[in-house]
């Protein structure tokens, strides 16, 4: 049994694979990317080649946000097709499991949250590219066996499943929040057929080299369901008063209804986007009032937490406007 320690043991695993991979060059060592929300992420070079290595976290098991060979598949089923994204090099299902994909290189900006600010014009045109590259992605086939879906989604389980995450919250931090899941609960749209899902598709989550998409990105949350789901989260970010004291103006920032019409290309209408505009609405306001009582209770100290009251109050009143 080997008496290294996890992040050594790792090490080794990848750099053996890599040097079959690239035979006589040399492997460098693991270096820790900051910002992931799960599992391990790591860069690591082998001669002029670059990898971004996703790992199971020692000791956790490899489900939901860790489960890395899920990410792994779905990355291989769209290998080759139109929506851009890292080729995988290496997976290893030997646990703790992980994989090594191509280092892609652009950057992932959110233009009315993130820094640095990005110039207008830019801004502008990633969001408009980035609408036409989600229905690309929607586009993709997922009947395939190297995808292996899952039972697809529908708006009836997507509202359940955010609606925990909502009840966990204390009341005091989703002010509303009550009224606003029976307006949803109430008034569930019919289906459309399932697509593929990135589940948190936007433009922090693809790289862009100027205004060319090179990857979309953190796939730990894909799934099969309603596109309409993706729509109405990706829609969000288009306007920065749905984020009170955290959100900056963008001029020229497409419109919502201009992301939808570039998005449709013509296509068939969008029945009950309000419903899935305030779905996503209520899905940001759980995940913001989630992480504030986390910060609260002293399970993860960030006082940058504090802004988001305003803000969490916003998404549940937009959203129940919306349904009116």
């Amino acid at each position: 049994m080997s008496t290294a320690t996890p992040v050594a043991d790792l090490a080794l695993r990848v750099r053996e694979r890599l040097a079959v991979r690239h035979p006589g060059v040399p492997v460098g060592e693991l270096v820790t990317l900051p910002g992931g929300h799960s599992g391990l992420t790591y860069s690591v070079t082998a001669g002029e080649a670059a990898y971004v290595v996703k790992a199971v976290p020692p000791g956790q098991r490899p489900v939901g946000r860790n489960d890395v060979l899920r990410q792994a598949r779905v990355l291989r089923a769209l290998a080759g097709s139109a929506v851009p994204v890292p080729g995988v090099a290496v997976v290893d299902e030997a646990q703790p499991a992980w994989f090594a994909m191509e280092f892609a290189a652009g950057e992932a900006i959110e233009p009315i949250l993130d820094e640095p600010e990005m110039a207008a014009a830019t801004a502008r045109a990633r969001m408009l590219d980035s609408a036409r590259v989600l229905r690309t992605l929607h586009d993709t086939d997922v009947s395939g066996p190297a995808l292996e879906a899952p039972e697809p989604l529908d708006a009836a389980g997507e509202l359940e499943r955010w609606s925990r995450t909502m009840h966990a919250v204390p009341d005091e931090l989703r002010p509303g929040g009550d009224e606003l899941l029976t307006s949803l609960a109430d008034d569930v749209p019919d289906g459309l057929p399932p697509v593929l899902l990135h589940g948190d598709f936007r433009l922090g989550n693809i790289l862009y080299a100027g205004e060319r998409a090179t990857a979309v990105v953190d796939w730990e949350i894909w799934s099969v369901g309603d596109p309409r789901i993706d729509l109405g989260w990706f829609l969000l970010f288009a306007d920065h008063h749905n984020f009170p004291q955290l959100g900056r103006a963008v001029p020229g920032l497409p419109t919502e209804a201009e992301l939808l019409d570039t998005y449709r290309a013509g296509g068939p209408a969008l029945p009950a986007m309000n419903w899935f505009r305030a779905l996503g609405r209520m899905k940001m306001a759980a995940i913001m009032g989630h992480n504030l009582r986390r910060h609260r209770e002293g399970k993860h100290h960030d006082p940058d937490q504090e802004r988001l009251p305003p803000t969490i109050a916003a998404m549940i009143r937009t959203a129940r406007d919306l349904l009116g």
